[in-house]
């Protein structure tokens, strides 16, 4: 069950995305062979990544846990390279406005769900307490905020300064997320517990790094770029 949910958080946020990308398309005037096209290749390309770390975990590369660590260097700094070139190249182009101020904003809230999913994998045995709430780990905040600064935003009055400061603050705090994981399968002792169990390095939870982290970073950055351009 624990699983499964994982699963269905991810073909979720990847219908959010693709039915935002479709309706910003929509409100630009792009062509409808021009939009199918951009969808497939959205579908195809992040497949096509999860399929790839699939088969290079399915190899034991991943279960190698000496330095360097193998998990950041291969799983989450290429997806974070994309999203910045992607980002960058693409700063400037009208679909970027053409996408509602609040949208990113209020799917961040998606996260709320991912910290009660952490609860329940630690409670039963495959997570340590640190990466969830009762631990070190405060994603949760920026998840439950979300929705209270996404109607923040819908104000005529909203001030991009505001909502460009909790943009910052929810990608540090998805950094110190990530430092907690890492640590915790690398560096253990600092928790003062063994860390993160081996069950835990298998798909659908490396859908954690490989998606659902690096989502939450896209949509900050794309809020970011909004707001800056309204301004």
């Amino acid at each position: 069950m624990i699983k499964a949910s994982y699963i269905l958080l991810f073909v979720i946020l990847l219908g959010v995305l693709l039915w935002t990308l479709n309706n910003a398309m929509k409100k630009i005037g792009v062509a409808p062979s021009k939009r199918n096209s951009a969808l497939a290749i959205t579908i195809i390309g992040t497949l096509s990544w999860l399929t790839l770390q699939f088969f290079v975990w399915n190899t034991g590369f991943y279960y190698d846990l000496s330095l360097p660590p193998r998990i950041p260097l291969f799983m989450v700094f290429p997806v974070f390279l994309f999203i910045a070139l992607l980002l960058f190249r693409n700063r400037n182009r009208n679909i970027i406005v053409a996408i509602p101020i609040a949208l990113p904003i209020a799917v961040q809230s998606f996260r709320a769900v991912i910290e009660v999913l952490f609860y329940f994998t630690f409670s039963s045995g495959v997570l340590p307490i640190q990466v969830t709430f009762e631990g070190a780990n405060y994603d949760v905040l920026i998840g439950l905020s979300a929705i209270v600064i996404a109607i923040y935003a819908n104000r005529p009055n909203a001030s991009a300064k505001v909502l460009v400061v909790w943009n910052i603050i929810g990608i540090l705090v998805v950094l110190f997320a990530a430092f907690i994981f890492i640590t915790s399968f690398y560096f253990p002792a600092i928790w003062g517990n063994t860390g993160i169990p081996i069950a835990f390095n298998q798909f659908p939870y490396l859908l954690l790094p490989t998606f659902l982290m690096p989502f939450a970073v896209f949509l900050h950055v794309l809020s970011i770029i909004q707001l800056t351009r309204k301004n």
